[in-house]
């Protein structure tokens, strides 16, 4: 009996500190643009607005970035996380799959786990483009294909 009750205060013990390690979700609000971190590199700003775990995501991002001609933010990269990409002013090129496709206003790229993606700006303006990336949560993270191929 002494055994049963250490284990069900010890599982009760581990449950409440798993809880209070947990990263809280992320509340429902609006974030203005002057409150987004600001990253800049060499030819592009980046402003990360939410990213903190919501009901049903991990490992999330959303962020707009402004590109100037002839820069990309990073070169053609993959990742476990789904994205999407929208771009909403300027043009240049997407980069799926090792292919290139135009990219313009109004055009969203949708990039599954581990598919090579990414855009450069090959305008005479600046890109500006809005992202969203994110793991489901209850969801296993998908294996890296290129992982398998290894010996």
């Amino acid at each position: 009996m002494f055994k049963l009750k250490l284990g069900l205060v010890a599982g009760l013990a581990l449950t409440c500190l798993s809880t209070v390690a947990a990263e809280p979700d992320q509340p429902s609000q609006i974030m203005q643009q002057s409150e987004a971190k600001a990253e800049k590199g060499d030819g592009y700003v980046f402003y990360s607005y939410f990213t903190k775990p919501t009901f049903g995501t991990q490992d999330a991002l959303t962020g707009v970035a402004v590109i100037e001609p002839g820069k990309e933010i990073h070169p053609p990269h993959i990742h476990a996380e789904e994205e999407y990409l929208m771009v909403v002013e300027g043009e240049g090129v997407w980069s799926l799959k090792d292919k290139d496709i135009p990219a313009k206003a109004g055009d969203i790229l949708y990039a599954a786990p581990w598919d090579s993606h990414g855009i450069r700006n090959t305008g005479k303006k600046p890109l500006k483009f809005v992202v969203m990336k994110w793991h489901s949560k209850g969801v296993p993270v998908p294996a890296d294909p290129a992982a398998k191929a290894k010996p």
